[in-house]
């Protein structure tokens, strides 16, 4: 009797650990991707590295202007959300980076509504956007004092 349960357990184990181990086999040459990378990591937060001053006055170090940035959030369809003046001096900021810059002045944001962009036809912001808000900015490198 003791042989009979000994074999129906190894059977029975034998059919629970064969499925679960081709299972295992099968999904080994998976493999899953993602964004988070270095690079990725670096674009998303570069945006801070640049800190915003009112005016070249409040700038307290030397600095030298790397050149003239622009940031947009575009509204894609009516129903979508309106464009937001933060996400696209967040942008300005990005490029600003992404040109050497620590500093940067912003000098104005313009929204853009559909209505000004139906007469501005050949430009692809027109073809693209409901509605847009641009901001323009001085990007600046600045002097770092410890």
């Amino acid at each position: 009797m003791k042989l009979n349960t000994k074999l129906n357990m190894n059977r029975t184990l034998k059919l629970c650990v064969s499925p679960l181990l081709l299972l295992l086999a099968s999904c080994s040459s998976s493999f899953v991707s993602t964004n988070l990378d270095k690079d990725n990591f670096s674009d998303y937060f570069s945006a801070s590295h640049v800190k915003i001053y009112q005016s070249e006055k409040d700038i307290n170090a030397r600095y030298q202007l790397v050149g003239i940035v622009e940031g947009q959030d575009c509204q894609i369809k009516p129903h979508h959300a309106e464009p937001d003046e933060i996400n696209a001096r967040t942008e300005a900021r990005r490029l600003a980076f992404d040109q050497g810059a620590n500093g940067i002045v912003f000098s104005q944001c313009a929204l853009l509504p559909h209505e000004r962009l139906a007469q501005l036809n050949d430009s692809a912001d027109a073809q693209q956007c409901h509605a847009i808000v641009i901001c323009y900015a001085k990007a600046y490198a600045i002097e770092v004092t410890k």
